[in-house]
Formats: C-alpha cells, structure tokens, sequence
C-alpha cells in the first residue's frame, strides 16, 4: 500500500515545510499538505523533522579480513542509528584492499544478506595497479582512494607522484572521482626526526608530528596534476585552515575540486584534549579551536563541500589506553551513529539550518559518489529514504548508543542536541527509538557511473 509520511517539517532541497511525503514501492511520487493526502495511502506520522537518510562518502568497515574491528552487520546497524542510509566503503582496512575486481567480488559475497542499509565501494589506487583501474570502474565501484602518507597497515601501500601520472589518464577516462588523503611523507618524516625524547602520551606531540604544512604541500602537489589531467580531485578529511587559498584558487579557476571536512574536526580543539586521550588519535590529527572555527567559516562559505564521518574503528586495546601512548595507539574515530547530532550541535552555535544539514550530510556526499538522482534528497524519483530527527533533544553520549563492534569513541560523555527518533530505507523501518526492527535489507549500489 502507497505510504504518506507526515511531518511538521519536511527538510526538501528548496524549502523546508510541513506536509506529507507520499511513498510508492520505495521511491516517493511526490510532496503534498497533510490536508491532501490521496486516498488509500498508509500515514505515517513522524516525530519530527523529516531529514533525507544520511549518506556517508568515507567510512571503513573493515571486512573482509579485519572484522573484528567492525563488519558490514555492526557498522551498518551503528549507521542506521545515526540516520545514514548509504554508506560507500573505503577500499583499505579490509584485507584484501579493493584494488582489484576480484578483491570487490570477495567484498561483495562478504557484504551479502549483512546489511541493513545500503552501501557501495571506493577502489583504492595502491601497489601500482594502474590497469586495474578502468575495469574497477566497469565494475561498480564509485571513485578511488590514494595515500598519499603511509597508511599505517598491511595491505595497502601509500602512492609517490610517479604513480599518480600513472594512474592519472585511466582516472581522467573514467570520469570518477580521487579521493587523496593529502599529506606529504617528506615532511612528516622530516618532522618525526625532531621529536626524540617527545612525551607521546601528550597531544601536543601528536599535533607537532602531523603539521599544517604537510597538508598543505600535499594539496598543492594535487592541484597541479589535477590542472595537469583534468580528473576530479577530492581531499579527505582536510583539517587545516591553511590549506584555504589554495583550494579558493583552484576552484576559481574552475578546476574540478572538491573537498571534505570531518564531525571531530568541526568538535574537538587541540588544546582541550587530555593527556593520554589516544581516543582522539587521527590523522590528520585533530588542530586548535581557531582553525576548528576557519572550517566552520568554510563549510558556510561553500569552500569545504562536504561533511563525511571517517569512521575508522578497531578494538580497544590498538587504542592503547592504559599507555595514553599517541604514538602506536591506532589512529581512528568511531563516530558513525552520532555524527548527525555532533554537527548539529555546533550548526545551532551557528547560522546553519537543517537545509545545510541535509546539503552538507547527504546531498552533496551522494553527489560525490554518484548517487545523484536515487540518494541525497527527499524529491519524486528519490529513494524513501528518510530520517526522523527531533533537532531540540539534548542528551549525553553513553557507550550504549554507539552500536559498533567495540563501544570505544571520544564522543562518550559528550552533550549534543539533536536526536534520531527513526530512520527508513526505501521506505522500510530499520531503526527505530534505539530498536533496529525486521531484517537486514541493504543492496549494493553498483550502476555504473
């Protein structure tokens, strides 16, 4: 039976307003007032603002090969708690890496029957494997992921400017996008030479041991083979402020750029991190509460277009607490199914509005990946996928509210304001008041681009 889903406040890509939110077989026909309902549809009342699901462009899920870390059944179910709907998985972290197609296909038969929300796959761009780039493509998966810095882990290698021209023109034919994460090694290494005898159980060292150049650097090497190929270049989880002209000058002269920011950047500040906290560790790491407010500025600005989690989780003793030793701990944030609420937070300290909330969560993530005209936005011809948000509940973040593999984040304890009341896949309940009612029902995304 056809669905109306009623809300006070339905978050569209033109307005916000109340009505209903008419649903058929899992896509929606249309938006209409509540007063005009067709007749012989199902009402659904919502609780809430009614919030396009939530697509996370840059998360690790780990399996094959790590699922003790996470796994599409745990990372899927933390996900749907957060109101994702969509997630495309990072190519590194599962063994094997998704730099070939048969290493997809074993992704794929992992993934099958696990799922309650949807996913598709980055390839990654590592151990020189040029050729295998265009049938990756043939193959489904939405763009490629390359380190530029050593990622930190068997299975995938960091890649140097000769193996970038090299890949460049198979990336130019596809027409997908890189995603680099930007910093150079020359300068970390170099950096790494002056912190002997460091307390690594300090953040600051952690902080000093990653600095703002080696971003910077990294993005400057990448704009200039972007210039150079003409692929579509997108930085990961940029962190530093002084990356900010570059990046202007790039768009404006009209190369295709686009970057990301991440939840714990746009939260945390260097400054008020407790000695020892290796819960905080990630790379880039985490920067002082000035630049946490440039990327603010940023994001409202249009510079920065996007906000994806990097849910990078692994089990607690990687993360060395009882050492607080920054320096082996596992460098990770598992932020998945409170992401949502950690940037409404400090939209509302802000002039954000659940419209940028929308745009910047699910949008303009789609976007990157592809998914324009199925993901992203409560239109016709959209997938019924939904959030249920109250944007006024404040809570604390406690362990239970994680649903991860390992209840470990930086995020516990926290005050956030804003809360997932339910979230709908192709109009189907998968989570609801902190319950995750029926089946696993999440499909790849696979259409090639």
């Amino acid at each position: 039976m056809p669905e109306a889903f009623v809300s006070p406040q339905i978050v569209t890509p033109h307005a916000i307003r109340p009505g209903a939110v008419l649903v058929d077989d899992g896509r929606i026909t249309g938006i209409c007032d509540a007063t005009a309902i067709p007749r012989f549809h199902h009402i659904v009342p919502c609780e809430g603002a009614l919030l396009p699901g939530l697509v996370d462009s840059h998360i690790h899920i780990n399996e094959p090969g790590r699922t003790e870390w996470e796994g599409f059944a745990t990372a899927t179910r933390a996900a749907a708690a957060g109101g994702y709907t969509t997630l495309i998985d990072m190519p590194l972290n599962c063994l094997p890496a998704t730099t070939t197609v048969a290493a997809l296909e074993i992704k794929r038969a992992a993934a099958h029957g696990q799922c309650l929300i949807d996913w598709a796959a980055w390839g990654g761009v590592s151990g020189h494997n040029t050729n295998d780039l265009e049938p990756l493509a043939k193959a489904g998966v939405r763009g490629f992921k390359c380190f530029l810095a050593e990622p930190g882990l068997e299975g995938f290698n960091r890649v140097d400017e000769a193996e970038l021209r090299a890949a460049a023109p198979h990336l130019a034919r596809t027409g997908l996008p890189l995603l680099v994460h930007a910093e150079l090694p020359e300068i970390l290494n170099s950096t790494a030479s002056e912190l002997t005898g460091a307390d690594w159980r300090r953040y600051e060292t952690w902080l000093r041991s990653r600095p703002d150049e080696a971003e910077v650097e990294a993005i400057r090497l990448m704009i200039r083979l972007c210039r150079e190929y003409g692929f579509h270049l997108h930085i990961v989880h940029l962190a530093t402020a002084q990356a900010f002209d570059d990046i202007r000058h790039a768009k404006e002269e009209g190369l295709p750029i686009t970057v990301e920011t991440c939840p714990h950047y746009l939260h945390f500040a260097a400054e008020n991190i407790p000695y020892g906290s290796t819960l905080h560790k990630c790379a880039p790491p985490i920067r002082d509460a000035e630049n946490r407010d440039q990327l603010w500025q940023a994001l409202s600005e249009g510079l920065i277009d996007l906000i994806a989690t990097d849910h990078s989780p692994c089990p607690e003793a990687m993360k060395c607490r009882e050492t607080g030793d920054f320096h082996t701990a596992w460098g990770g944030i598992a932020s998945v199914s409170v992401a949502l609420s950690v940037v409404w937070t400090g939209m509302r300290a802000r002039e954000f509005n659940l419209s940028d909330l929308a745009r910047l969560l699910s949008q303009q993530p789609a976007q990157l990946a592809g998914l324009e005209g199925r993901k992203g936005q409560i239109a016709p011809g959209y997938d019924a996928d939904f959030v249920v948000f109250d944007p006024d509940q404040a809570f604390t973040v406690t362990e239970t509210q994680l649903h991860t593999r390992h209840a470990i984040s930086p995020y516990v304890g926290e005050q956030l304001i804003g809360t997932v009341k339910a979230t709908y896949l192709r109009g189907n309940l998968v989570f609801d008041h902190g319950g995750f009612p029926g089946s696993p029902q999440g499909i790849e995304f696979a259409e090639r681009r």
